[in-house]
């Protein structure tokens, strides 16, 4: 299907996060080149630091939060962009009173997500 409405979609919870669901938007099935999801973090939610094996294009939709790149910390909130390259350690907290809502499209590769302590 070409068109779809993304309140038709069953978020998941990502069992790794704190207050975190993720939609898939577009599946590696449906599309040869890219995935595109969407992430949920909840005020007071966050990602642990992770690294997976490849990179994440980001567009923040709605609220704010703290990203870790790398070394960098940064905040970001609604229609900032965000890259973030394959296999560099990152984590997510939100940090304001609302829900930190982003799309995230990865490449269709293998990839394997590693929690790091």
């Amino acid at each position: 299907m070409n068109v779809k409405r993304i309140d038709s979609i069953t978020a998941e919870t990502v069992q790794s996060g704190v207050g975190v669901t993720k939609k898939v938007l577009i599946s590696h099935e449906e599309a040869p080149n890219f995935a595109m999801r969407c992430f949920e973090i909840q005020p007071g939610g966050s990602m642990p630091n992770h690294t997976n094996q490849v990179e994440h294009e980001q567009f923040v939709l709605s609220g704010s939060a703290k990203i870790g790149i790398g070394e960098e910390i940064v905040a970001v909130k609604k229609d900032d962009i965000v890259f973030i390259p394959a296999d560099v350690p990152h984590w997510y907290r939100n940090s304001g009173d609302e829900p930190f809502i982003f799309l995230c499209l990865v490449p269709n590769k293998p990839d394997v997500t590693t929690i790091l302590k």
